[in-house]
């Protein structure tokens, strides 16, 4: 009986021991908990709570991010610094801004002035030109409506002036559409005419806002970071701060702003970072050949398991003489037509954590 009864008792302790077992599965809540949660931590005043609550929740469900506290506040937050949670927020002196930005892009296009305040004054679908209307303009959906009809309907018009189409993001989150179209293959609703006009709307606006937000693994131990990243690029608060510790280790001095590679640059003419990296091959034991494999995972989260991470960074904190972060806020100045400050990521990144942590005691 001894054995059976040591048997029994051992098969107890395995059961006890399993269901016990620590797991990394979220807790299911369901749709309407999550809603009700969203509306619960929105700024008071904001119109259509539960209209937005049902965008966003939604957004999280289809892409499988989990709607933690944490999560959701890092999307209220970033929504409310860039609209006010507006779907089609007014930008002030947008029809100035577009004209302006029009005639620079011509210009860097080698499209003659002439040229397109000619096509610009054609007379539009409404009856008014081309030129009356962005004149009047207040919306980036509105510019960027009067755009399609023009390249639509002058002769050529997406040819020549295609390229001119000054509106490169949209919606409550200002997401790129370039980033949207990159990321439309799980979209969860019917397309209306193309995914671009989706960003224009406030269930697209917040897809793929929210896919740009959080879409991505990172190991940063404070939201802050990926606030700098939606600003700056997925890695970006990473890659700054191997920039930094590249600079400790060769005492060579490095623009922060996240980028580990010279787009386009050929092997034997590397940017600053890589050029830099490549000053401590003896020490690292890589050839240009190696680096520039390592530097090519920056967009990715498994560049931190790289030897060269690993040891630049080994290299950086015996100069330093302590431990340095692992992640840092870029050095970016924010550069767009509709911006008329001198501002920063960094700023941007913290009016974003300020707005969180607020989200987060409500």
């Amino acid at each position: 009986m001894l054995p059976s009864r040591v048997f029994a008792l051992c098969l107890v302790l395995l059961l006890a021991a399993c269901a016990s077992a620590p797991t990394d599965r979220a807790p299911y809540r369901s749709p309407a908990e999550i809603r009700a949660e969203i509306v619960r931590r929105m700024p008071a005043g904001t119109p259509d709570r539960e209209g937005w609550a049902t965008d966003i929740q939604v957004a999280f469900t289809a892409q499988g991010i989990e709607a933690s506290p944490e999560n959701l506040c890092a999307a209220l937050a970033v929504t409310q610094q860039e609209s006010t949670f507006q779907a089609n927020p007014e930008v002030p002196g947008l029809a100035r801004i577009a004209r302006e930005e029009i005639d620079r892009r011509a210009g860097a296009l080698h499209v003659p002035g002439f040229a397109v305040d000619a096509a610009l004054k054609i007379r539009s679908t409404d009856g008014r030109s081309y030129a009356d209307r962005i004149a009047g303009v207040r919306t980036e959906q509105e510019l960027n409506t009067i755009f399609e009809d023009f390249t639509g309907r002058v002769p050529l018009g997406d040819t020549l002036f295609g390229e001119l189409n000054p509106v490169r993001t949209g919606g409550p989150m200002q997401v790129s559409i370039a980033f949207a179209e990159a990321h439309a293959g799980d979209y969860p609703y019917p397309v209306d005419t193309s995914i671009r006009h989706e960003v224009f709307t406030r269930r697209g606006g917040m897809y793929f806002g929210i896919a740009h937000l959080l879409g991505y693994p990172a190991n940063y131990e404070r939201p802050l970071y990926r606030f700098a990243d939606f600003n700056a690029g997925w890695y970006a608060s990473r890659n700054a701060a191997f920039q930094a510790a590249v600079s400790t280790a060769t005492g060579m001095p490095l623009a922060l702003d996240g980028d580990l590679l010279r787009p386009g640059a050929p092997l034997d003419d590397p940017g600053q970072t890589e050029r830099a990296v490549r000053a401590l091959k003896p020490q690292l034991g890589m050839d240009d050949g190696d680096i520039r494999r390592a530097l090519e995972r920056g967009d990715r989260l498994d560049f931190e398991d790289t030897p060269l991470h690993r040891e630049v960074f080994a290299l950086a904190e015996q100069a330093a003489g302590k431990p340095l972060p692992r992640a840092v806020l870029p050095g970016i100045k924010l550069e767009s037509p509709k911006i008329t400050r001198d501002l920063t990521t960094a700023w941007f990144a913290e009016r974003v954590d300020t707005r969180w942590a607020q989200c987060m005691q409500r």
